[in-house]
């Protein structure tokens, strides 16, 4: 480890005097008189930063967007989601490097002003970017969210940061913490309590000794995966590498994926390999036969949606999507427009549709509303969003959906329950609790059906069959997938 130790002294006198003193007040005087130009890159960056703050943006959403209306070529569109998405991930740890180097906790310092310290503080700690373009950025990010003074502090700030790697202010930051998850929450930039909920699901699984693999890949950039729809094209077809577990898989080569052609015209979707896996073992779970109906219960946006469809199709059976929200309802119907059938989407509460569609189909997708644990990865904000307090009425919520796909499947019907959280008390729990309540549902083994449609063997099985997948050992979103079949 680099033995550099940070200096914070800059920031004590900055506190006790309102300066550094003469050297210092020279360099912020300075940085004040001569202004730098924001590259568009960051500037997109901030932007993206400050709207997930201010109006709980989903950063996966708009920062294509912002890329797109800035005109950023390639390179700068790669920086910008370096930037947001890094910053997003680890700014529970940059926070606790601000509050040493300003000497004040980070709730005293301006919201704008703050997110202009995240985004420097990530590009000094965890990129190349050069350290004086990264402060003197930030400086005049600084000074147009606030004053002169502002830009000062930052710049007195991000100097004290960029006097130290991130390896040394990790010692720094942990200094006196004896808490094992404290220590990994704190290293890994996680909320102490998504750190323990991932623990007990790692030990349920008799793999806790893996936590800090997983909390690491949640850090990690996520590889691009594209879905050739079944029916409308061959992933041959696609440019990349095949995915090592879907079928019907692509690991983009690079790039913006939107721009794709096939992407463009609806025959492929960008799509984790984990959501792919998640709806081929409901629809290759068993051969389909011409006729039977099928039924996406909570589909929006419509990844899961557009492949069953496919699938469906493929195999002569019709699929009818479900979503409570109006406006992810139009999403969905945008994913199925490339099917020569387009399948029909209902915008309606699911809780309901047992009692209006009682045993009426043959398969159900139930892909539950859920903390979303298993793709931090992927949406970064997301983690400082969360609260221990959302569980119980998410698991509450999902108990209902539940007990509504039952009533609306046909005996002998398969239902999907699936989550993108491997949180035990919104996978084993609320299988537990349907089971039990449903003395005629009989859990199938979910791993044997994955590894038929994999090819391959997948170290994943949960008790009963069901299968949870993690980020780090399989590629993929940590998807829980449990397969239950209605006896007659």
């Amino acid at each position: 480890m680099n033995e550099q130790r940070p200096r914070r002294d800059g920031g004590k006198r900055y506190r006790e005097q309102g300066d550094y003193g003469d050297r210092n007040r020279a360099r912020s005087s300075q940085a004040v008189r001569r202004p730098a130009r924001v590259q568009p890159a960051r500037r997109v960056a901030y932007g993206v930063i400050a709207a997930v703050r201010e109006d709980e943006a989903f950063a996966n959403l708009l920062l294509p967007q912002r890329i797109d209306r800035a005109g950023l070529d390639a390179k700068d569109a790669a920086l910008a989601t370096e930037l947001t998405y890094g910053t997003l991930r680890r700014h529970g740890f940059y926070d606790r490097v601000i509050e040493l180097a300003a000497h004040r906790p980070v709730g005293e310092i301006d919201a704008p002003l703050l997110d202009v310290l995240r985004l420097g503080a990530h590009q000094l700690l965890a990129t190349r970017v050069a350290p004086h373009a990264a402060v003197d950025e930030s400086v005049s990010l600084a000074r147009e969210v606030g004053s002169r003074s502002t830009a000062g502090f930052a710049n007195a700030v991000l100097r004290t940061i960029g006097r130290a790697d991130a390896e040394a202010w990790l010692v720094e930051v942990l200094a006196g913490v004896r808490d094992e998850d404290e220590r990994l929450a704190i290293e890994h930039s996680h909320p102490l309590w998504i750190v323990r909920a991932l623990r007990r699901a790692l030990a349920a699984a008799e793999r806790e000794a893996e936590l800090p693999e997983l909390l690491a890949a949640d850090n990690a950039a996520p590889r691009v995966s594209l879905t050739a729809l079944p029916g409308l094209l061959e992933r041959a077809e696609l440019p990349g590498t095949p995915t090592p577990l879907s079928p019907v898989g692509v690991r983009a080569e690079g790039g913006d994926p939107a721009r794709l052609p096939q992407v463009r015209d609806g025959r492929v979707r960008v799509q984790d390999e984990g959501s792919q896996l998640a709806a081929l073992a409901l629809s290759r779970a068993r051969p389909v036969e011409p006729g039977e109906r099928w039924l996406d219960l909570c589909a929006g946006p419509g990844g899961k949606a557009a492949l069953l469809a496919a699938e469906a199709a493929v195999g002569g059976a019709a699929l009818l999507a479900n979503e409570v929200v109006p406006a992810r309802a139009e999403l969905v119907r945008r994913a199925l427009v490339a099917l020569p059938d387009p399948p029909e989407v209902l915008a309606g509460d699911g809780r309901d549709f047992g009692e209006s569609h009682p045993q009426e189909f043959d398969r159900i997708m139930l892909d539950a509303p859920c903390t979303g644990l298993g793709a931090l990865r992927r949406r970064p904000e997301a983690r400082w969003r969360k609260q221990p307090g959302d569980l119980p009425g998410l698991t509450g919520l999902q108990d209902q959906l539940a007990e509504s796909a039952v009533r609306a499947l046909k005996p002998g019907g398969l239902l999907a329950y699936v989550t993108c959280s491997p949180h035990v008390a919104e996978t084993r729990g609320v299988l537990r609790g349907l089971l039990k309540r449903h003395p005629e549902l009989e859990q199938l083994d979910t791993a044997a059906v994955l590894n038929q449609v994999t090819g391959g063997s997948l170290e994943t099985a949960e008790e009963g069959g069901a299968v949870q997948l993690w980020p780090h050992s399989d590629g993929t979103d940590a998807m829980f997938i449990a397969l239950l079949r209605r006896t007659a």
